[in-house]
């Protein structure tokens, strides 16, 4: 069985994470040229203050409010380089960054994203939450096929170069979703969002939700942690 680092970041400035991800990709694609490994990569837990972010194939007119009202409302905006288009991060969502050597765990990208959504999916079950995949869609949804009803619960967005990824996950648990009000989330025009808080109509042991994810999700990709 192949191990990863585990690690839970808290509240942390978004660029800072950013560039932490960056240091450690570079650090999972250089252990390829040692003779052992030591471990597959990191999983890295953490919240943001309230940020958008907007994918490389992101439409920036999907950001619906000014500079000016960004600062008002206490945000900040960044063009990164995942894929996907404009999401939001803020307290009371579980951000996870996956940095992950797939050609180590012999996976391909799309069974990635679908190991991604399999990690979500389970750790909603834990809470009577059912949800689904949407086609063409990336993310985790409640109430497919229900027309006027679908709504996101968790965003997906990731990098991969070289086999080795970044960026990742995006759980609405306790989170303020009027700031998704200011943007089409994730392009998207028709659907709704929502949370976990919204669903069970009360507050979330936002820790538990942290630690059912991570036992999910070393259940889902055969992994231990470090």
């Amino acid at each position: 069985m192949q191990t990863i680092n585990l690690q839970n970041l808290g509240l942390i400035d978004y660029k800072k994470a950013w560039d932490y991800q960056e240091e450690l990709f570079s650090k999972v694609l250089g252990s390829r040229n040692e003779k052992e490994r030591s471990h597959a990569g990191f999983l890295l837990f953490c919240e943001h203050p309230h940020v958008y972010t907007i994918g490389k194939s992101g439409n920036s007119n999907n950001l619906l409010i000014s500079d000016q009202m960004l600062k008002q409302i206490e945000a900040t905006c960044y063009n990164i380089n995942r894929g996907g288009d404009i999401t939001y991060h803020g307290p009371g969502q579980v951000v996870a960054y996956p940095i992950l050597d797939l050609e180590f765990l012999k996976i391909n990208l799309k069974e990635y994203i679908h190991k991604l959504e399999e990690v979500i999916i389970r750790t909603l079950k834990h809470f009577d939450i059912i949800a689904y995949r949407l086609q063409a869609a990336t993310g985790v949804w409640l109430d497919v096929g229900v027309v006027g009803k679908e709504r996101k619960i968790c965003a997906i967005g990731v990098r991969a170069s070289r086999f080795v990824t970044m960026h990742g996950l995006a759980f609405n648990v306790n989170t303020n979703l009027d700031y998704f009000s200011y943007i089409n989330p994730c392009g998207f025009v028709d659907k709704g969002v929502t949370s976990m808080e919204k669903e069970l109509g009360q507050k979330v042991d936002f820790e538990r939700v942290q630690e059912l994810m991570s036992r999910e999700f070393a259940n889902v990709f055969g992994i231990s942690y470090l």
